[in-house]
């Protein structure tokens, strides 16, 4: 089958590999869509990252580069293993695509999973991904959409990263947040803000994003930063308070700046965005406002709440998709185009069955 394998910062190569085998206590799926990930650029860019590099396997899964990317998956069911009852061949899935040690909790009561030793990613640390034509993946990590279109499912897992993002930052009903960025992330998580009765502010250069923002209703108001005092407007719009809450989804120095200037005092600022570099921080800004800085990564048991946003209609995803490319074209049409002209992009999917 064809697979995106990714070699090194910079390599990343379209090959044939072997189909996976499906083992007791797996599921097989027919990869439908995958989306590009920020992370995927992060490691063509900046990587390995998360990517364990040749001749250094990771500790679980066993594996190093190459490995097979893509980890924004949706797909239908081809085979089950023994063991598995729960699940048939044609159900509708995505993928929580974690890598976690055999001898971890991962029930709903433990809430902290997705920080447990040497923990990754299916899609970067192994275990195939889902730029890939098939992926066999343990059932634990396998959730049914039922209806949910399958182009839009393959956004439930960035959807469940705002919505975790959106649990750490305990913001609530009737409050202001800021985000800075209208990327796939900033825009996800506004959508998750809105969907529990929040009021959304974006900050983004971006015309087609600040656009996109808009139209799809994920925020009330939007601002342009190389044209307008992000700060003073959000001042304005809480009476001189400041925004209770603040999501970083950029991972540019300025944007995380602005932040701690807009949020309120005792205000709650939350990293989503991966950050390939250091970053600086004022820390009398934080101490002399007793802001509340919080890091947030992925997800934990939130992809069947996040699924049941989409199901009820509170989250309309079809609008975020703006491009669905071959795999053949990953490079060229979709790599590239988020690299140097994402302006023009938001969400694009790989279809690596075209």
């Amino acid at each position: 089958m064809k697979a995106a394998r990714y070699y090194d910062r910079g390599d990343i190569r379209i090959e044939e590999i072997e189909e996976p085998v499906v083992e007791p206590g797996t599921v097989g799926i027919d990869v439908a869509f995958c989306g590009i990930c920020g992370t995927d650029l992060h490691e063509y860019l900046d990587g390995p990252i998360f990517v364990p590099p040749a001749g250094h396997p990771h500790p679980i899964s066993g594996e190093s580069a190459p490995v097979t990317l893509g980890h924004e998956m949706s797909g239908v069911v081809y085979a089950v293993g023994e063991g598995v009852d729960d699940l048939s061949i044609g159900d509708r899935v995505v993928v929580e695509p974690y890598i976690i040690r055999d001898d971890v909790d991962t029930s709903t009561a433990n809430h902290a999973y997705h920080l447990s030793p040497d923990m990754n990613f299916i899609g970067l640390a192994g275990r195939g991904g889902g730029l890939a034509e098939k992926i066999v993946v343990k059932r634990r990590w396998v959730h049914p959409v039922g209806d949910i279109p399958l182009d839009q499912a393959a956004l439930i897992e960035p959807l469940s990263v705002g919505y975790h993002a959106y649990q750490r930052s305990s913001a609530k009903t009737g409050d202001l947040a800021l985000i800075t960025g209208a990327g796939p992330i900033g825009l996800l998580t506004a959508a998750v803000l809105r969907a529990e009765g929040i009021t959304v502010a974006i900050s983004e250069p971006s015309p087609l994003r600040r656009e996109k923002a808009l139209e799809t209703g994920v925020a009330q108001h939007v601002f342009d930063p190389r044209e307008v005092d992000v700060v003073a407007e959000v001042r304005a719009l809480t009476g001189g308070r400041g925004a209770d809450v603040a999501f970083e989804c950029t991972s540019v120095q300025p944007a995380l700046d602005t932040l701690f200037e807009a949020v309120k005092p005792t205000g709650v600022i939350v990293v989503v965005s991966i950050w390939g570099h250091p970053a600086s921080l004022e820390m009398q800004k934080l101490v002399l406002k007793e802001v509340d800085l919080r890091g947030t990564i992925a997800y934990v048991n939130s992809h069947p709440d996040t699924i049941r946003l989409v199901q009820e209609g509170r989250v309309d995803l079809k609008p975020f998709i703006t491009a669905t490319i071959p795999l053949d074209r990953l490079i060229d049409d979709g790599f590239d185009t988020l690299i140097n002209r994402n302006e023009t992009a938001v969400k694009i999917l790989v279809q690596p069955g075209a």
